[in-house]
């Protein structure tokens, strides 16, 4: 199985995302930042109203609420999401999606 990220269950999303994270100096909590520029979930023939995001892969899915869109000139033109996470242990499961993720869709990791 590979990792995927979906807006609408069993719908991978094909737009990759840029992904931007942030930790706390303490390491134990932080967050990633997706950003989808004209995604296929926003297209007029998508499945309805989205209610999070899932970031699917072998051990499961992780979920986030916290979705918006982006407006340019009237028109939705991109999603942001944002992937909290609250202890080393949900970081790590982050990150081994975030590996799968990358691996799946031929994408580097740098970190800055």
């Amino acid at each position: 199985m590979t990792a995927a990220i979906q807006f609408f269950r069993g719908v991978d999303e094909p737009v990759v995302p840029d992904i931007r994270m942030t930790r706390s100096r303490d390491g134990l909590t932080g967050q990633a930042l997706f950003r989808f520029e004209e995604p296929e979930a926003l297209a007029p023939e998508a499945m309805g109203d989205i209610t999070g995001m899932f970031l699917v892969d072998e051990e499961g899915e992780l979920v986030t609420r916290d979705v918006k869109a982006g407006f340019v000139n009237g028109k939705a033109s991109f999603l942001e999401a944002t992937f909290t996470w609250k202890s080393t242990a949900d970081f790590e499961r982050f990150m081994r999606f975030a590996e799968r993720y990358a691996a799946s869709h031929d994408l580097g990791f740098s970190a800055t």
